[in-house]
């Protein structure tokens, strides 16, 4: 052939090089990173065939060679730490993040977290390895829905039953991640998910239909979170949810999708869907909205649903030939992803962006680490603690039995969604870091060998609980109590309950070190307990933290981000979205535990407050002899609104307060503070009229 004769060679040899540095001079206009994202992807999009647009708007994005464009991984994980992608800083779960009421410290957490994954991001880049799973630049966090009900067991992926906290730390999770917004390239991509009216049952979620949801329980409790994170914290994506919003499957709903997320909300990013929930469409088991998958997919993006997490969106391209869908709506989807890589410096020169310098050191590194122990020390939650059984003396080296199912269990303190730690201190390894004596009883269900094993105790810490073995995403557990990762009921299990109740009638003073993601009802625990820690799923350094706090190294300051009921008598129906007798703010019964509940080695005593150009102050007195941190937390409600929540958080702040000593507190109230459901305009905005602003059991009457 003429291509393989010596002068075809000369030729190539000479104009190569001439045609690559034309190439490099006179790039396409996608590849110059001088202009707007959108205007390279808008450039890009008009160069692709349908097929390639298509393999774009699925989770694993095929590469287009022809064109220089990568392949891009759209799921990853970061729930509380990179997950799924080998050694990385495990933090406690979100729940317990959420218990430190410390927005500072989770926007550190987090980035730390997107320093990470960029680490892990160029490192597999430099070993080829970026088509893995998990490895990309896209993550699926935070989960802002609302734990309305403590049986849902991915309730341990959020922030709480409060839509104010869940919003503040949603925030400070997408800044984290996403890094400064003036930044010219995008640390990360966040996700808030899951978009909407979604917290359970996990047996139901791919069928249930939340409908006839009051309009104000929607906008005030179940979108507050999300409109946040849209508006404030310019969060990169959304996932729409598996269930169905009034009749059509969240992932179609052009009223979420396209009237609430954009029209009026302004969103201008991607939306995912949540893994298969284009399936739920079609499938038998799912909504039966669609006929086949090829109406599913057309219907999904016409909607607004712009990425695929699944197998599906391949059918798009009969979409088109069928007539189901145009192909300018399928660019439509397409130039959002596109535009969102571009904001990452996907497309463009390495060493253009500074987030590919990060180094490799600062992987699981020391700083990492004692952030990890930092969060694990404040989310600890003391709800028991008769006749100042705690804190432990450390010299007493003869009497301390540990016991437990989670006593010496790695794996539960690293919750769902983990990633793996390079060392994590058990509960066991933690106490017998500051008192080696302590003897540590092999766990057993039988109660009477508990007893006889730990019949020279004084003092029994005794670590148990649940695990995210048993609770979390959709599972498989064949244990009473527990359904599809979801619970039935909330007590301990009922070994557990047995042996407690038998070392407390043995005389032991018995400390329970409570491990869960959530609520647990603890009724006969009041009786067969001295002290009581809510310990979360602490992460890697999860042991250290509760043995500083049970030998009074650090005064515990966490409070509950969720309500502890008595048991599920309390609870309406699991399937009942509307708000009435769901969380603190609609609950009209006794709670075991309330929301914000928690107790210090400290005394705290508040000031009556007083209100002025939008700041509330009060003093916060420390009357004890021991240093310690409170958090002050700010309710309020609107005088005359009888439908309205009881009250509910719009403020909140840590204050340290040293031994004998008071601090005054200006907590900020801005406008902001004041938006409240209007039923004339069914909307949320800034409402006159009295208000009833709550500070500890004092209480103020604020004109607005």
């Amino acid at each position: 052939m003429i291509k393989n004769c010596p002068f075809h060679r000369l030729i190539m040899l000479f104009v190569l090089p001439l045609f690559c540095s034309y190439a490099v001079a006179q790039p396409y206009p996608y590849q110059n990173p001088n202009l707007s994202p959108k205007e390279r992807a808008l450039d890009l999009c008009g160069r692709l065939t349908l097929n390639e647009k298509v393999g774009l708007m699925m989770n694993f994005s095929q590469p287009v060679e022809r064109l220089d464009v990568p392949v891009f991984q759209w799921w990853s994980e970061a729930l509380h730490g990179v997950g799924r992608n080998g050694k990385t800083t495990v933090f406690p779960i979100t729940m317990a993040m959420a218990a430190t009421f410390d927005t500072v410290l989770v926007e550190k957490i987090f980035t730390a977290t997107s320093d990470e994954a960029r680490v892990k991001h160029n490192q597999a880049h430099r070993l080829g390895t970026q088509r893995e799973m998990y490895h990309g630049l896209s993550f699926w966090t935070p989960n802002i829905n609302i734990f309305r009900d403590p049986r849902w067991g991915r309730g341990q992926e959020t922030y709480g039953e409060d839509p104010y906290l869940t919003a503040v730390m949603g925030k400070s999770v997408v800044r984290g991640l996403q890094g400064p917004m003036d930044s010219h390239y995008q640390k990360l991509l966040a996700c808030a998910k899951h978009f909407a009216v979604h917290s359970g049952p996990e047996w139901s979620r791919h069928r249930f239909n939340a409908e006839n949801i009051k309009l104000r329980d929607l906008h005030e409790t179940y979108l507050y979170a999300f409109r946040a994170l849209v508006k404030e914290a310019k969060v990169a994506e959304i996932m729409c949810a598996y269930n169905s919003f009034e009749g059509k499957p969240c992932c179609g709903s052009d009223r979420l999708l396209q009237q609430i997320l954009r029209d009026d909300w302004g969103f201008d990013g991607l939306v995912t869907s949540d893994c298969g929930a284009i399936d739920d469409f079609w499938k038998d088991y799912g909504h039966h909205y669609s006929e086949n998958k090829t109406e599913a997919t057309s219907q999904a993006v016409i909607a607004g649903t712009d990425v695929e997490c699944g197998g599906s969106y391949g059918s798009l391209v009969d979409g088109v030939k069928e007539g189901r869908i145009k192909e300018e709506t399928i660019d439509r989807s397409l130039v959002r992803l596109l535009e969102a890589r571009f904001r990452l410096g996907d497309f463009d020169d390495p060493h253009l962006n500074p987030w590919n310098r990060i180094p490799d050191e600062r992987l699981c590194c020391k700083e990492h680490s004692d952030l990890a122990l930092e969060a694990a020390r404040k989310s600890i939650v003391l709800l028991r603690n008769e006749k100042n059984t705690l804190p432990l003396p450390e010299s007493d080296t003869q009497s301390l039995y540990i016991m437990g199912p989670n006593a010496n269990d790695a794996e539960m303190q690293w919750g769902n969604y983990n990633g793996f730690p390079l060392h994590t201190i058990t509960l066991s390894e933690g106490i017998k870091s500051i008192n080696p004596s302590a003897t540590l009883i092999p766990w057993k269900r039988d109660v009477q060998q508990q007893v006889e094993a730990a019949k020279d105790a004084k003092t029994v810490v005794f670590c148990g609980g649940i695990s995210p073995r048993l609770e979390g995403e959709e599972m498989n557990v064949n244990e009473p109590g527990f359904k599809g990762g979801d619970r039935t009921m909330i007590e301990l299990p009922q070994d557990q309950r047995d042996i407690l109740a038998a070392l407390h009638k043995a005389g032991k003073r018995v400390i329970l070190a409570l491990c869960s993601g959530s609520a647990i009802g603890l009724v006969p625990e009041q009786q067969s307990t001295d002290a009581i820690l809510q310990v979360w799923y602490g992460g890697q350094a999860g042991g250290q933290a509760v043995a500083e706090v049970l030998f009074g190294r650090v005064n515990p300051s966490g409070k509950l981000p969720v309500t502890f009921y008595r048991n599920v008598e309390q609870l309406p129906d699991f399937e009942d979205y509307n708000m009435e007798g769901h969380t603190y703010r609609f609950f009209r019964g006794e709670p075991l535990y309330p929301f914000g509940y928690g107790l210090s080695y400290s005394k705290f005593v508040y000031g009556k407050p007083r209100f002025a150009d939008g700041r509330l102050m009060l003093s916060v007195s420390n009357r004890s002899k021991r240093d310690g941190t409170e958090t002050v937390l700010v309710y309020i409600n609107k005088v005359g609104d009888v439908d309205g929540p009881i009250r509910t958080l719009r403020a909140f702040q840590r204050v340290e307060v040293p031994a004998g000593s008071s601090q005054t507190v200006s907590i900020p109230l801005p406008d902001s503070a004041f938006e409240w459901w209007d039923a004339k305009s069914n909307a949320m905005r800034i409402m006159p009229g009295e208000y009833v602003v709550q500070v500890g059991e004092h209480k103020i009457k604020v004109k607005r």
